[in-house]
């Protein structure tokens, strides 16, 4: 006895559950590189939310948000690399 009906994974929409996880990932990453390894975790945050928007994520806002916090994660480098004249920064 089948308690459940069988799932048809042929018009499953896989795509949009990993744009949903893309887009969080980036406001995540986005939001941790403001504290941390912001030269790396950037760059990361704007590809995740570039990709998640371009294909049309659920979750539209919070891949703004992750590529405004790449982005902010790059200014904050460049404001202390520019403060310190070094090519990297420390508190």
């Amino acid at each position: 006895m089948q308690l459940t009906a069988p799932v048809n994974r042929s018009t499953r929409p896989t795509g949009i559950r990993d744009t949903d996880g893309m887009a969080v990932a980036s406001f995540v990453l986005g939001l941790l590189g403001l504290l941390v390894l912001n030269v790396f975790l950037g760059p990361i945050a704007i590809a995740l939310a570039s990709v998640a928007l371009w294909r049309g994520t659920a979750r539209r806002g919070r891949a703004l948000l992750g590529l405004g916090l790449g982005v902010a994660d790059l200014l904050v480098l460049v404001a202390f690399m520019a403060t310190d004249n070094t090519m990297s920064w420390s508190l």
